[in-house]
């Protein structure tokens, strides 16, 4: 097989973002931020697959984009392993935040300290000196905890003040946070002034107006709604709905500007329809000439680009079909093309074995499966040197012999030619054309 290593990153930008805009796993409770280099970055919680519901979510995953178009996937940044003063358990990872200030990029989570997760919630803190790689858990900040401690938010603002939100189950508090960034000055208060306040807290500042968005309580299909302040903690001036109902059972989003424009992340199930199978979407957000918010729209087209289209790397290696080994069903077909691909993956138990996978000096890597499939849905279960990546999910290219899906994910390399990767399916029918590996 013939791959022009060009054509295989042009073939897959798109003229908008589309929505959801992150389609290989689940992610949903996007933040936001834009930071000095000039990209803007999705912090999301990760609705792990198979879904289990929200005590299975875990492994947080961070995405960056230079257009609003074609986004990254950084990798994974942290996850409940990481933390030794959580749940024995595990999971419930719920949605994060991230803040900057003094050259360290500080991740806000959510997790129980105790099996008793619900009366056990903590907010976590990690940092690194990058902002989406090399994350160390820092505990917990000392004060907080108990029933529905979720959604951590922190806003820096232009005097270097930074302030901590969070809330649940009907509650909304907030705080200024002291100068290290793990711990509060004078504790958290009520923020007064909301309407039938759920969770979901997001705050940002726009000519001088601080807003503060979150979710109704809507039965089954939260709405999002928001408020207004002169100060940072309230009280708040609440100004009405401006997200309808995503066909979601949950809706959480956050709001920020990138040059020159506004924009809102959400999420809905559009992919998987079910509400803890989530995914991020994006679309315009607009004001009136009061500062009052309009209406978003929600659009399957997304977003346009708004800047360059990212460089093709030229680090990528292609492995064709003719580098692996099938078992289980699975077999190398060749069609009529001439064309070599690995069919029947849809069999229970069949799957694809890549050996000797060039990871350079090791790292971060981006692995891109080329497929096609003619089902709404098909998955594949992804293993790198024998760590379950969960499903990746692989969209319908319109037909079995149609191979313009791409799905990815980005992992952790060993250096060298020593890597091994697992590619099972059982879980719908495709075929596989090659892989893509680009190390980041």
């Amino acid at each position: 097989m013939t791959i022009n290593k060009r054509d295989v990153l042009v073939e897959s930008k798109k003229s908008t973002s589309l929505n959801p805009v992150i389609t290989s796993i689940y992610t949903a409770d996007p933040s936001a931020h834009v930071w000095n280099d000039g990209k803007i970055y999705i912090y999301a919680s990760h609705d792990m697959d198979p879904a289990r519901g929200c005590d299975l979510m875990d492994k947080y995953h961070v995405f960056s984009s230079q257009d609003m178009v074609n986004w990254l996937d950084e990798g994974e940044i942290l996850s409940s392993d990481d933390v030794s003063w959580g749940r024995p358990e595990g999971g419930f990872m719920w949605a994060p935040d991230c803040a900057y200030k003094n050259g360290t990029y500080y991740f806000y989570y959510p997790h129980p300290s105790d099996s008793n997760w619900n009366d056990s919630w903590k907010i976590g803190v990690a940092t690194s000196k990058k902002p989406a790689s090399d994350f160390t858990d820092q505990g917990y900040i000392p004060g907080l905890g108990g029933f529905a401690l979720i959604d951590p938010c922190v806003i820096v603002d232009e005097d270097d003040r930074a302030y901590m939100y969070y809330g649940g189950g009907s509650t909304c508090l907030g705080g200024e946070l002291c100068e290290d960034m793990l711990s509060l000055k004078n504790g958290m208060t009520q923020m007064e002034g909301l309407e039938d306040f759920h969770e979901a807290a997001w705050v940002f500042k726009r000519k001088g107006l601080y807003y503060l968005t979150y979710a109704d309580n809507l039965e089954d299909n939260n709405r999002m709604r928001y408020a207004t302040s002169d100060n940072p903690l309230g009280p708040w001036t609440y100004r009405g709905i401006f997200l309808e109902p995503t066909g979601c059972s949950t809706t959480h989003g956050s709001v920020v500007e990138f040059k020159g424009q506004w924009y809102l992340f959400y999420h809905n199930q559009a992919i998987s329809g079910e509400g803890n199978l989530r995914s991020v979407c994006i679309d315009y957000l607009e004001f009136n000439d009061d500062g009052t918010i309009k209406t978003v729209i929600q659009t399957k087209e997304g977003v346009s680009s708004i800047g360059a289209a990212p460089e093709v790397n030229p680090q990528l290696k292609v492995y064709a079909v003719g580098d692996c080994l099938v078992f289980g069903g699975s077999e190398i077909q060749m069609l009529e093309s001439g064309q070599k691909v690995v069919s029947h993956l849809q069999t229970e138990g069949s799957y694809v074995l890549f050996n000797n996978i060039d990871g350079g000096e090791g790292g971060r890597a981006s692995i891109e499966l080329h497929y096609a499939t003619s089902e709404r849905l098909a998955k594949v279960n992804l293993c790198v040197n024998d760590k379950d990546y969960s499903l990746l999910n692989a969209l319908s290219t319109g037909g079995e012999q149609e191979f313009s899906g791409r799905t990815n994910i980005t992992v952790n390399l060993l250096p060298g030619a020593i890597n091994t990767l697992k590619i099972t399916g059982g879980h719908g029918e495709i075929s596989l054309e090659s892989i893509i590996v680009s190390p980041i």
